[in-house]
């Protein structure tokens, strides 16, 4: 392990399925209780995926199973927070597994610390978010209503997380129309290029996500790729090749 305390492996996966993910964020998290790793952030984006939160109501999939297929949609039930949500393409999805015993033991703390790193990375693109009462993540005030911009959804086993945050910056918005984001009836997603009107590059986006996330977290972060994280997994990194082997290049 890292020989400073606040120490965070930053890790870009590139485009990763969302089952993928969870099983890698399943063995990070126990490799992060047994202190064999820092902290870690992965960033990454998924393919077009629905997923369900262990407290939402699948009333809220609003698309039949014939329409996902037809879309190429997947959809996973899931043991994070939060209700319904989707993931795809030009969304920057952040897990982070912190061992928050080295930081706060405090669940709320946690989720305003993501909101913030969202929050901030919106105004560095003169973007204003903010909080909304009783409602988590990051939100665009409009003329029509208030916006979605990031959506928030975490899991907790002995204080250490995963599960994370989605931040919209290039996302097709259109997806949303087959759900209820987040259960909340009416409410409309949006976009970093939709509310600044011109295109984004997501490189910058993750930089400062990254700068924002260690600055919330007190975290010194350092960057690991693949070949760093198949040492400690080669297992699962020998099952997907090709995926390691992209991160390399």
């Amino acid at each position: 392990m890292a020989n400073r305390e606040n120490a965070c492996w930053v890790a870009e996966m590139g485009i990763i399925p969302y089952e993928r993910a969870c099983e890698l964020q399943r063995r990070l998290v126990e490799l992060r209780k047994g202190a064999e790793i820092p902290d870690v952030l992965l960033l990454c984006e998924h393919p077009h995926t629905i997923t369900l939160g262990r407290n939402g109501s699948q009333d809220h999939l609003l698309a039949s199973g014939g329409v996902l297929r037809q879309l190429n949609v997947e959809f996973y039930p899931t043991n994070r927070g939060g209700d319904i949500t989707y993931h795809g393409p030009g969304q920057i999805v952040g897990y982070p597994i912190l061992d928050l015993t080295r930081h706060r033991r405090d669940v709320r703390w946690f989720v305003e610390q993501l909101e913030e790193t969202m929050i901030r990375t919106s105004a560095d693109f003169s973007v204003k978010t903010r909080r909304a009462e009783g409602m988590h993540g990051a939100w665009v005030e409009t003329p029509g209503g208030m916006e979605k911009i990031g959506a928030l959804g975490v899991h907790l086993s002995r204080w250490v997380t995963s599960h994370g945050f989605a931040y919209n910056v290039s996302t097709d918005l259109r997806y949303f129309d087959l759900i209820v984001p987040c259960g909340l009836a009416g409410m409309r997603a949006t976009s970093l290029e939709r509310a600044t009107g011109r295109t984004m590059d997501s490189e910058e986006v993750r930089g400062r996500i990254v700068a924002h996330f260690a600055d919330a977290f007190d975290a010194e972060p350092t960057a690991a790729n693949c070949e760093a994280l198949s040492a400690l997994l080669p297992d699962f990194f020998e099952a997907a090749p090709a995926m390691a082997a992209a991160d390399r290049a």
